[in-house]
């Protein structure tokens, strides 16, 4: 595995080394050792799966709040995802700006996203299949989020009036201090 550092701390986009030959392919999508070598602990509790049937669709932007803060590896099985991350981390220099990386069944991406970020996504495929794992478990008590379309966000998605969930639609806006 390859992890490629962005320009928000903690956050990376992680390439696997795929292995191939006549049979198909291999490839590694965890390893705690390598993880570590970056300063990275994580544990697995809980790993979700997502299938998600239309194009343009935007799941997010979700974070569970402390003390279930958790920590996301994310990837996409089937089709292609247009991924997000936002640093909410309120001492962080980086905080409010966002990283995207495409992930895919193609480049087999995946992105590591830290604590005190917020997580979504919009399908730019069809019948997208995402998977995250997760270093804590749901806590509807503890889970938040906030508007993909945050103006102060300032978020680019692809796809024009995208189809999204009541809740998402809702969550509320980051106040500016």
């Amino acid at each position: 595995m390859i992890l490629h550092e962005t320009k928000i701390q903690g956050l990376y986009v992680i390439e696997p080394e795929v292995k191939v030959d006549e049979r198909g392919y291999f490839m590694r999508t965890f390893c705690k050792n390598e993880l570590a070598e970056k300063g990275l602990d994580f544990n697995i509790v809980q790993i979700n799966r997502s299938l998600t049937k239309q194009k343009g669709v935007i799941r997010g932007m979700h974070f569970q709040e402390d003390p279930k803060a958790e920590i996301k590896i994310v990837s996409c099985s089937k089709g292609m995802i247009y991924d997000v991350a936002v640093d909410l981390r309120k001492n962080s220099s980086t905080f409010g700006q966002w990283i995207v990386t495409e992930l895919s069944e193609k480049n087999k991406k995946l992105f590591y996203i830290p604590k005190g970020c917020a997580h979504g996504f919009q399908t730019m495929t069809e019948n997208c299949e995402t998977q995250y794992f997760m270093s804590e478990f749901y806590s509807p008590k503890y889970a938040s989020g906030v508007r993909w379309n945050d103006p102060f966000l300032n978020i680019f998605w692809p796809i024009e009036n995208p189809i999204s969930s009541e809740q998402d639609k809702n969550w509320p806006l980051i106040k500016k201090n």
